[in-house]
């Protein structure tokens, strides 16, 4: 379910393998687990990984729609959907049987915390887990993939044919709202209207009303560079100074104070929210990713290819799931301890990240194209006469 090589972008694929590494450091509980959590100031890598992800879909699904046509971009979202179901499908049963056999086994509260309400109802939560409504931490995010791949094309469809302004108008609209307690209104509705009683708390922690902003804006993003006539991304020279003023400021903040950019209990913190994506976290988001545009391509210029940084980005599905089995592992057996000697540390981090580069390499030599297929007669067919 990759992109075939033509059409992948190594840099994006690079960027994605990165923004990789950063969620498995931060779910790892290492010591490194802190000082590397958002290390670019008040923006996490799921932020990063969010965006790139929507823009190659937005690149790749829209360049099908302009060859292939609108047909064969939905299947192609909706096969694409169907593939990460099955994922998070798998990985809630790994959850639910043995990740709960382990914690219960060995009393680990880092486990049983973490799926206190499939402990307490395990036939809801199994039922709200394949509906998408029960989401455990760390299981959150798949959910979020899922719900706007089936709502892609048919925006796509749409800004094809009328453009992205409406689009976008509207995406910005639900951002707003979500940030309002959209989120809650509709779910008091919703769950009346279900045979399920899965709290609010417990239906993942990222708020889907304000994240869709980021998914549809990589997606224009992606799908406007389809077209032949598209100027390139270009800013004026005070936004770049204005860009660079916040995210230096965000990242000295962020080393100096913290991630918790003001004194715990201050009404300002939820400025800088991750779930609601709030407006403060957008507008760091924003300047990081106006700084990378205009300087990243000459920056990777000089840098050499970080091969195993594209390869990780190039399998990214089976590399996320693969870094929540090891850090699920690890929650099990090991606990969330976050002051292990350094010894532990890096043989816990080497035993990880070369289990994530396997994974990716398999996964990428499993879905390599077949560009020279075997004769009729090594196929078991009798060659043409």
């Amino acid at each position: 379910m990759h992109a075939p090589s033509s059409t992948r972008r190594w840099e994006i694929d690079a960027v994605r393998g990165l923004m990789l590494v950063l969620m498995t450091l931060t779910h790892l509980p290492t010591r490194l687990t802190m000082p590397l959590g958002q290390p670019f100031g008040y923006v996490s890598a799921a932020e990063g990984f969010v965006l790139l992800s929507a823009c190659m879909a937005g690149l790749v699904y829209g360049r099908q729609a302009l060859r292939k046509g609108v047909p064969a971009m939905r299947r192609a979202f909706w096969r694409r959907a169907v593939t990460i179901y099955a994922c998070q499908a798998a990985l809630l049963l790994f959850l639910f049987t043995v990740i709960a056999f382990i914690g219960l086994k060995v009393d680990q509260p880092a486990v049983t915390m973490l799926m206190s309400f499939y402990l307490d109802k395990p036939l809801e939560a199994l039922v709200g887990g394949l509906l998408l409504v029960y989401e455990p931490p760390l299981l959150d995010i798949l959910p979020l993939y899922i719900l706007f791949m089936l709502a892609s094309p048919w925006l796509m469809t749409f800004a094809l044919r009328h453009g992205w302004a409406p689009v976008m108008a509207a995406s910005i609209l639900l951002w707003l709202l979500a940030q309002f307690g959209l989120s809650e209104w509709l779910y008091g509705h919703f769950i009346d209207a279900i045979p399920l009683s899965v709290p609010f708390s417990e239906t993942g922690a990222f708020n889907m009303w304000a994240w869709q902003f980021l998914w549809i804006m990589g997606l224009w993003m992606g799908a406007s560079r389809n077209d032949p006539q598209a100027p390139p991304f270009a800013f004026p020279r005070w936004s770049l100074w204005v860009a660079g003023a916040v995210a230096l400021v965000c990242l000295v903040w962020r080393h100096a104070v913290g991630q918790v950019p003001f004194p715990q209990g201050s009404g300002l913190n939820p400025l800088f929210d991750k779930w609601l994506l709030a407006p403060l976290r957008l507008i760091d988001l924003f300047a990081l990713t106006v700084l990378a545009i205009r300087f990243g391509p000459a920056l990777l210029a000089r840098l050499p290819r970080l091969h195993w940084l594209e390869t990780l980005g190039s399998a990214s599905l089976a590399v996320f799931c693969a870094h929540l089995v090891v850090v699920l592992l690890a929650l099990g057996l090991l606990g969330a301890d976050y002051e292990r000697p350094w010894p532990q540390d890096l043989a816990l981090l080497a035993a990880c990240f070369g289990t994530l580069y396997a994974v990716a390499r398999i996964t990428l030599w499993l879905d390599r194209p077949d560009d020279d297929p075997p004769p009729p007669a090594a196929r078991g067919l009798s060659a043409p006469r």
